[in-house]
């Protein structure tokens, strides 16, 4: 099988429009200035920068420290992997210019083009070894993308559990231009992942040269091989601007002469630089599109994209929380699950775009490889667990109670009150829908910041969370990895040994080289998860973009990488 296959199935499996995990962030509401009103960023040659809104500060271009979107947007303007997408979210070349795999799918010999780093040192096949040796040395938040699960290299969960040496990692240089790598079972997305960027490379001798800690924290200490270098940046500033790399082996293809981010914290404060053509691209809120689509000026400039990203309520099934454990009854959650009205959150609350979601795994970002079809496409399929249906959420609530031997609950439910101007009223109208729809039923509202929101839910300190996960790849193992016994992401300790085996077979298993199977299996696996009501899907976010006129090629994506502007340009 030669390079040409694996960009056939990638091609297959993705398509739409990104988000990154659950870090990512849309427009907050927690403050944050509008831009000055200076008119747009010039470069140093006249040409116009593109000024481009962050929803959040950038506080690392470390790919081992990054946990965000916005950071990964940054680095991947600045940083080439092996692979790169095209405007449909494929995997094609990028410094790789192609990849042969052995007949069992285990091993991926990259051939390497020729390309620089900024400083004009050559791209090498070293730089990836360092890099992901570095990556599962560090094992920081995204380093489960190199184990088994998802990535499967070898040897990288030993090595990330310290049972192993970084260099017995199933990665080799062969020689400057060739990478070997070596997996532990097939990875039927493995060139997608290569665009991701824990899997980019780190000029090792650049990077040894630096104090400890200091790796792209400002552009002395950040070394480009990709479309942009670093021009300006402090970590957590409100602002920063890159500028084109005219070393990028692709620099033909960048038409912009740089891009200048700014951090804007309120939806207001986007639309208020965007009319004063201070940013020319902003994200606004559900609250302002049917005002811009009705406005002459903005209408046209208004462009919906899908964020793809989930936002869930999840519960805490431990006797730690919820009265002593009442959530970890199956009746109870199924009962909160089918007294939310999800139409009326998105059509009343959310109004960007988004969609109702009644899976486990949103819509519209993983599509067979064989079929092409969405594996989310069927938003009925669970519709005897996941619904809006009063009398049987009452039916639910009913048989809760008998089991509980009580007639009355009490909860609190956690949200972030910097993630998005929407989430309070969502927060309010799911507790307005469970309370008027549950009798006997409380659910009391506590507001914090993300990073708060996230502490409890790691450290099993809550009882209701509404929360949000984004595809890190174009599979359903994105999402269904987190529901594994034992898993960091499993916030509400669910554990069913069943589910385990079938995702253990879907990932190193006996359904690794059959693609059908592992569908089937999934769908089971997912079936599982609705049916004893893991989580209470919400909706699937889309993002309401402005877009100046004559700027043109961004590409969105809702996978890995939100927006993307190696082709885009100012007119």
């Amino acid at each position: 099988m030669k390079r040409t296959l694996a960009t056939l199935l990638a091609a297959l499996m993705l398509f739409g429009l990104t988000a990154c995990s659950s870090n990512d962030n849309p427009a907050t509401s927690d403050g944050g200035a509008a831009p000055s009103s200076e008119g747009s960023t010039p470069s140093a040659n006249g040409g116009k920068y593109l000024n481009v809104m962050l929803s959040t500060n950038v506080m690392s271009l470390d790919t081992n420290l990054a946990t965000d979107g916005d950071s990964f947007e940054v680095i991947a303007d600045c940083i080439d992997g092996l692979t790169q997408m095209d405007a449909e979210g494929a995997a094609i070349p990028a410094i790789a210019e192609d990849w042969d795999i052995s007949e069992d799918g285990l091993t991926y010999t990259f051939h390497l083009r020729d390309a620089k780093w900024a400083n004009g040192d050559p791209v090498t096949a070293n730089d990836f070894v360092f890099a992901w040796r570095l990556g599962v040395e560090t094992n920081e938040e995204y380093g489960y993308m190199f184990g088994d699960g998802v990535g499967n290299v070898k040897n990288a969960d030993a090595i990330m559990a310290g049972e192993a040496s970084s260099d017995t990692l199933g990665v080799a240089a062969q020689d400057d231009k060739t990478l070997v790598v070596e997996l532990t079972a097939p990875v039927s997305y493995f060139p997608s992942l290569m665009y991701f960027p824990s899997f980019y490379p780190i000029n090792e001798a650049f990077y040894s040269g630096l104090a400890a800690g200091t790796y792209g924290t400002s552009p002395e200490t950040y070394l480009s091989n990709g479309a942009f270098v670093l021009e300006s940046y402090t970590p957590g500033t409100a602002s920063l601007s890159l500028k084109k790399n005219d070393t990028y082996w692709d620099a033909d293809r960048v038409k912009l002469p740089g891009i200048s981010y700014q951090v804007v914290g309120s939806s207001d404060n986007a639309l208020t630089a965007f009319r004063s053509n201070t940013l020319d691209v902003v994200t606004i809120n559900g609250s302002q599109v049917a005002a811009a689509e009705e406005d002459s000026e903005l209408s046209s400039k208004l462009k919906v994209t899908g964020a793809g990203y989930m936002w869930y309520l999840t519960f805490s099934q431990t006797d730690k929380n919820a009265q002593g454990g009442m959530l970890a009854n199956t009746n109870l959650r199924l009962a909160i699950s089918n007294a939310i009205d999800r139409e009326s959150v998105v059509d009343n609350y959310v109004m960007d775009g988004s969609l109702a979601t009644y899976t486990a795994v949103p819509p519209q970002f993983a599509a067979s490889a064989t079929s092409g079809e969405d594996f989310s496409a069927d938003q009925k399929k669970f519709a005897d667990y996941c619904s809006y249906n009063v009398a049987k959420a009452q039916e639910y609530l009913d048989a809760a109670k008998s089991e509980l031997g009580v007639d009355s609950f009490e909860f609190t439910m956690i949200y972030g009150n910097n993630e998005g101007d929407e989430v309070a009223n969502v927060a309010q109208a799911i507790k307005s829908q469970v309370e008027e729809n549950l009798p006997g039923v409380t659910l009391n509202l506590q507001p914090m910041t993300k990073a708060e929101r996230l502490d409890k839910m790691q450290n099993d300190n809550y009882d209701v969370a509404l929360t949000r996960w984004g595809p890190d790849y174009a599979d359903p193992m994105t999402y269904m990895g987190m529901w594994v016994t034992n898993n960091a992401n499993n916030y509400g300790f669910w554990s069913n040994a069943e589910y385990d085996q079938i995702i253990t077979d879907c990932t190193v298993g006996a359904y690794v080289t059959d693609y059908d199977a592992r569908w089937d299996a999934l769908y089971k696996g997912e079936e599982l998860v609705m049916k004893e009501a893991v989580i209470a899907p919400l909706y699937t976010k889309s993002n309401a973009n402005l877009i100046t006129d004559g700027v043109s090629g961004i590409e969105f994506h809702p996978v890995a990488l939100n927006r993307v502007y190696k082709s885009a340009s100012i007119g």
